[in-house]
């Protein structure tokens, strides 16, 4: 290997870094590389090495070189992890921020307290989370449990109206104008989204493995129900 690629390599490393928390690098997901932002990084990393040669033989940088070449490492530091996070290494650092801004217009109905816990974890305010572990209305249980028996729907229609309290409630109090059903690919989630559509005019977004979803793929979700 020789100088300058080791050199590079440092600068990459030195990039990569974050410098204001720990970072939890993820098993890498399926991705497409961003042709155009890579390129933008080596150009920048090729004109911020010049200065390893400009600065010889001490590496001393002035002010004004000093500026330039952190801010160089900077943006490159940025697309690298913009390319790392394309492929679910790592989290964008203003992605809990953004869900946090983006949610603020929703009240979010799922159907698990997993999901709940996950969509928490990721910025959404508990405030702004209802979950719905029965249909909106008695009739669906039915859809989901043919067989259930005719004893048991009277628990489940005080768990019902629980809900839809809990729905009314929340929304009066935040002043939330807007409701998102999310759910999984499952008769529950089925039921639920179209009886919310039905009584609330609700968006409904379906996600394979709830309880997995990333920072990226919540926001997608509030911009695509936003557009």
């Amino acid at each position: 290997m020789d100088i300058r690629t080791k050199q590079a390599e440092n600068l990459i490393i030195k990039a990569g870094k974050s410098t204001n928390q720990k970072e939890i690098l993820k098993d890498p997901q399926k991705g497409i590389i961003d042709v155009k932002l890579f390129e933008k990084a080596l150009k920048n990393l090729i004109e911020t090495e010049e200065f390893i040669y400009s600065s010889l033989p001490s590496h001393e940088l002035n002010s004004e070189e000093s500026k330039k070449f952190t801010q160089n490492l900077l943006e490159i530091r940025a697309d690298i992890n913009s390319m790392l996070s394309d492929f679910g290494v790592i989290e964008k650092a203003d992605e809990k921020v953004n869900i946090s801004e983006l949610s603020q217009k929703f009240l979010i109905i799922t159907t698990k307290n997993n999901f709940k816990k996950a969509l928490q974890k990721l910025g959404v305010d508990v405030q702004q989370i209802v979950v719905a572990s029965v249909p909106l209305e008695i009739d669906d249980m039915k859809k989901i449990n043919p067989k259930i028996p005719e004893a048991a729907l009277k628990g489940i229609n005080k768990k019902i109206e629980h809900v839809k309290n809990d729905i009314q409630r929340k929304t009066e109090k935040l002043g939330l104008n807007e409701i998102l059903v999310l759910v999984e690919a499952d008769v529950n989630g089925e039921v639920l989204g179209e009886r919310a559509k039905e009584h609330y005019n609700a968006h409904v977004a379906v996600h394979e493995k709830l309880k997995d979803i990333s920072s990226s793929e919540l926001i997608e979700i509030f911009n695509k129900t936003l557009s």
